[in-house]
């Protein structure tokens, strides 16, 4: 899903399919090329998606605008298509912005999937694992928000019936624990399917999105996996938009 011409909507889609190869080749893939001249409006993009029905959407931030050059949103039509259509968005690296980390689009031998509660998220790893070739590492990611920890510890502090340094070590350990846990029984799921991929676990305190910058440049990681959707608002998912808006380096799986 492009604003280019034939010639750049071609150009720009060969690069994806060489980055997604992992999905499959050949025919094992029908691939839909949209130019800039299909479409101008989110109305008529939405139409597009619904005639093809694609079981993935790839495309890059700010289509049809020169917005690109200013790191403070996706754009209206990926705004809007993020949140209204049912099937996972690739947003790779603007191919006018020189943003891009080297390793950019070359492959998925690197993913992180990104979330604030790891815990029984079947769908996000499900996703991660697909996109994650062969011997490759994926890295499940689970950040606690230090700031609001230490919020509620400061409440406790209040409260003379609890020892403070006491609770402080059993949240944490609580908090750490069940993303943990998850983790493992991934770990133990995929080796007994024998699925050819090394699963890691990061669960930490920390800032979100300074912790992912982080960990996608010491890793350099070639794909971020974030859910994007809330059924509890319109809004896009809480932790999607500004890591989506902040890396801007690498591809992102918005499911």
């Amino acid at each position: 899903m492009t604003d280019l011409d034939a010639a750049g909507a071609a150009a720009f889609t060969e690069k994806v399919k060489v980055f997604a190869a992992v999905l499959g080749e050949g025919e094992d893939l029908n691939w839909t090329m949209v130019t800039g001249d299909q479409f101008r409006t989110t109305e008529e993009l939405q139409i597009l998606i619904e005639k093809e029905s694609p079981d993935l959407i790839c495309s890059y931030r700010n289509l049809h605008s020169r917005a690109w050059r200013f790191p403070h949103s996706l754009g209206e039509h990926l705004d809007i298509i993020v949140q209204r259509v049912p099937m996972p968005v690739l947003v790779v690296p603007h191919p006018e912005a020189g943003r891009a980390y080297e390793h950019a689009l070359e492959n998925t031998n690197v993913v992180i999937a990104a979330t604030d509660h790891l815990s029984n998220d079947h769908a996000l790893v499900n996703y991660a694992v697909k996109f994650t070739e062969a011997k490759g590492k994926l890295f499940l990611m689970h950040i606690e928000d230090d700031t609001v920890f230490e919020r509620y510890l400061e409440a406790i502090s209040r409260i003379p019936t609890i020892d403070t340094e006491e609770a402080r070590a059993s949240l944490a350990l609580q908090l750490l624990k069940q993303p943990r846990d998850y983790v493992n029984s991934c770990v133990a799921v995929l080796r007994e399917a024998g699925v050819p991929i090394e699963l890691k676990c990061i669960v930490e305190f920390g800032h979100h999105l300074k912790q992912y910058r982080q960990h996608i440049e010491k890793e350099s990681a070639d794909l971020l996996v974030m859910h994007s959707k809330d059924e509890d608002q319109l809004a896009m998912h809480g932790l999607a938009y500004p890591l989506a808006i902040e890396l801007r380096e690498i591809p992102i799986l918005m499911i």
